[in-house]
């Protein structure tokens, strides 16, 4: 693999090395209903298993194959999990098990697993099946003794398998487990329900129709909720939040004031398990009724089904999946006698390890919350990010602005003069297009005029704005922009620098008292040169701050980007279709150039999600020796059953060794063992319909800088002018590894490279060797990173919006 790991630092890491699975044994079974996501998860847990040395095991037909033993339990070599990464569903098969419920089918079971020495067990599946695999823990003992006692097993094995430790992943496209913010398959299904959400939305557009979805959720509305923020939907049913009395006149008023308001179609998503506050179902069919007996409007009802279930799996679930799947070998491989059962979870961008019970039993409490009708404690035990979701679902579904409200309901400002709330603020792109910008101005522009504001819109980024290019921009305005790629409004590159006399003029004839600006490195320059221009210009002393929006993800101060998942997502697709292109010729390898200017993370991360052999980025220098390696490396593969290669390069990893050198290198190196293709993915990176990942994260981001930006104007507001020069109000809003946090741009400044345009410290450099272990490649793995086990009520700290996209 590209590059060595960097110098050895004097520190406190800690390499897994030190932990060895030679002469043990882990299976690894999927149970209960499949999610898009779980065959990545199988294929981390074996090639890691036998990195480290031990014995991997698939137990096919879940629950059922322990209990059956026999074929159903055989050992996994690598290849086996060659080419599943991009399947969905289950390769090993899932199935609910009535028998392992019983005693005699778990001492079936632990028959079956003590025969081939397994005492390490990795469980992906659903609260039931992770609740089982603890039962079955809690009685392990029991059930050796049994076995001795039936002359089954010997005293011998029985201490050789003494202990059974159990790491859970949970798959489960519902996102309804407490104590992780994405469960593996959650992503896809969301792109599922968006792709349909997208195709309906074209012809109810042509036919003025209103459409009812049906989505799945029995207990949980977390598809619902987020689908609806993720396609600007006028109304949402789920089990969480059942409309008051009188639901249906204020649907039905709201139905036809969007048809007043020039929009030509009407979506209302229901959640399967929706109900109303008398805890009476509330289906897709009777909705249309309603809508039909009340308003006319022509109306069809569509349920989605098993759709959901299916299809490839997206790039953030294959990641997911990966980096959970080997948190759970290292958690298993570190497990003593004494630890609980773990499940291995991601809060915010960071692994996790929580007791399995405690889980299990917040997740249960969810729903005693509810059946007791106590909505508002379900909601708060669903955790911050589903809290999170559901408020900017509440902000941009009301219409009324706070200028509006009926007297004594708007702040008190003191007695000196009451609290002036409504100002004058600037929304505008910058630099390059990137998916999801436009969600993120509706949102800006919808919460804004509901918090009071007068928005406006600034047309071709910094350029139009010295141009003048400024108008004010309407609620009905941005409808329908939450779905549309690249940038609305207009962006380019240019920087401010030049035009701060213009600038300033233009702030002053619009009398601009806020600026939000979204948009990639351009944006971040742009916010520092006008905040340093603060001392000769007025104009710029007001509340200013960016949101991160760029494919390439090289932004300090931020772990996400607004765009990347969707470029990630275009990446992972060409690159599945490219993989079966070499799966059918054979013995054929394809370098591929992906975007990114210097940061290698379309590069690294695309990599893992679409299971590169090979990664060059220019943050891991290599030279002509890895490249040699890496070729050896290919030839080798090819003496396997896996007769394909795949190479990615960032654009920028290296000036001399350019994506022509490496496809030559490679064509003359592997001469008589396997030929090459290179291909430049280009802008098709930046293009396309926004991710659902990248919809939500606009839309919440740009909720969260307009409330901010609220905030600092009523802080800043005295002797009838906005007036502010300190270095805080003057932000990015970036999302660090579990929280959202507002940094003031000046001290970013010191985790800049300018040079290259990408930040100091990149979080996602830690997942190289993950990438590089998947591949094959012996490697160090830092794990003084890796989840410590938490306890579930502590996962949160109270101000992170711990997943800021989903």
């Amino acid at each position: 693999m590209a590059g060595a790991m960097g110098p050895k630092r004097q520190d406190t890491r800690k390499f897994f090395e030190n932990l060895s699975g030679a002469g043990k044994s882990i299976a690894v079974l999927t149970s209960g209903g499949d999610a898009q996501g779980m065959n990545g998860a199988v294929r981390a847990v074996v090639r890691m298993g036998i990195y480290v040395g031990a014995k991997v095991y698939f137990i096919h037909e879940g629950y059922q194959g322990m209990v059956d033993g026999g074929d159903n339990i055989i050992e996994a070599t690598w290849e086996s999990v060659s080419s599943v990464l991009q399947v969905g569903g289950t390769v090993i098969g899932s199935a609910r098990c009535k028998e392992f419920r019983t005693h005699e089918g778990r001492l079936k079971a632990a028959h079956n697993l003590v025969q081939r020495g397994i005492t390490y067990l990795c469980v992906i599946g659903g609260d039931g099946s992770l609740t089982g695999a603890n039962l079955f823990r809690e009685e392990w003992s029991g059930l050796l003794n049994e076995l001795i006692e039936q002359g089954l097993i010997d005293e011998d094995a029985a201490r050789r398998n003494s202990k059974l430790h159990i790491v859970g992943m949970v798959g489960s496209i519902d996102n309804d487990f407490c104590g992780t913010d994405m469960t593996i398959g959650t992503d896809s299904a969301l792109h599922r329900i968006i792709e349909v959400v997208d195709a309906i939305m074209t012809t109810a557009q042509s036919h003025q129709r209103t459409f009812v979805l049906e989505v799945m959720g029995r207990h949980c509305g977390y598809l619902a909720l987020v689908s609806a923020l993720a396609c600007g939907a006028d109304w949402v049913f789920i089990p969480e939040m059942p409309p008051e009395d009188g639901w249906e006149d204020n649907m039905c008023q709201k139905l036809s004031e969007n048809r007043a308001d020039r929009k030509r179609l009407n979506i209302i998503i229901v959640a399967e398990g929706a109900i109303d506050c008398h805890n009476k179902a509330i289906t897709p069919d009777y909705i249309k009724d309603l809508v039909v007996s009340n308003l006319g409007f022509d109306t069809r009802v569509t349920i989605l089904g098993h759709v959901q279930r299916g299809g490839t799996p997206s790039a953030f679930d294959r990641i997911l999946a990966s980096r959970m799947g080997v948190e759970a070998v290292l958690a298993l491989l570190e497990a003593s006698t004494d630890t609980p059962a773990c499940v291995v979870s991601l809060v915010g961008n960071q692994a996790v390890r929580l007791p399995l019970m405690e889980c299990v039993q917040m997740t249960q409490e969810v729903q005693k919350a509810m059946d007791e009708k106590k909505f508002d404690e379900a909601v708060r035990l669903r955790g911050r990010s589903f809290e999170n979701n559901l408020s900017t679902y509440r902000l941009l579904s009301s219409q009324t602005a706070r200028s509006e409200l009926p007297n004594g309901e708007e702040e008190e400002a003191g007695d000196e003069e009451q609290y002036h709330s409504s100002f004058n603020v600037a929304v505008m792109n910058v630099g390059a297009p990137a998916a999801g910008m436009n969600a993120a101005v509706r949102s800006a522009v919808r919460v804004g005029i509901t918090e009071g504001h007068r928005m406006f819109a600034v047309n071709d980024g910094f350029e139009g704005f010295y141009k003048g290019q400024i108008k004010e921009i309407k609620w009905g305005d941005v409808g329908g922009w939450t779905g549309q790629g690249g940038s609305l409004l207009g962006t380019k590159r240019t920087l401010p620098a030049k035009h701060l006399d213009k600038i300033a003029e233009q702030m002053r004839i619009h009398n601009i008292s806020a600026l939000l600006v979204i948009g990639g490195f351009e944006a971040y320059v742009g916010l520092l040169e006008l905040s340093s221009a603060r001392d000769q210009y007025a104009e710029f002393c007001v509340p200013m701050v960016m949101i991160p929006a760029t494919v390439s993800n090289n932004i300090p101060g931020s772990d996400l980007s607004i765009g990347s998942d969707t470029a990630l997502n275009a990446i992972t697709d060409t690159c599945d279709r490219i993989k079966q292109s070499a799966s059918g010729t054979k013995r054929r390898v394809f370098i591929i150039e992906t975007m990114g200017g210097y940061c290698g993370y379309l590069a690294t991360v695309g990599g893992l999600a679409a299971g590169a052999d090979t990664v060059y980025i220019y943050e891991e220098p290599f030279d002509i020796r890895d490249l040699q390696a890496n070729v050896e490396h290919l030839t080798q593969k090819m003496k396997t059953s896996i007769q394909r290669g795949l190479v990615l390069r960032n654009e920028n990893s290296n000036e001399n060794f350019t994506t022509d050198f490496i496809y030559q290198l490679y064509s003359e190196e592997g001469r008589g063992v396997f030929d090459c293709r290179k291909n430049i993915l280009g802008h098709m990176q930046q293009g396309g319909a926004p991710s659902p990942f990248d919809r939500n994260f606009g839309t919440k981001v740009a909720a969260k800088a307009i409330q901010w930006i609220s905030r600092t104007l009523k802080e800043s507001y005295k002797e009838g002018r906005v007036f502010t020069n300190s270095e805080d109000t003057a932000c990015l809003l970036g999302m660090r590894r579990r929280a959202m946090v507002f940094q003031p741009v000046v001290q970013l400044r010191e985790e800049t490279d300018f040079v290259h345009r990408i930040p100091k410290e990149q979080w996602w450099l830690k997942l190289r060797p993950l990438m590089k272990i998947l591949a094959k490649y012996k490697t160090s793995y830092d794990v003084s990173d890796a989840g410590q086990l938490e306890h579930v009520t502590r996962v949160r700290p109270k101000e992170s919006d711990a997943s800021a996209g989903n």
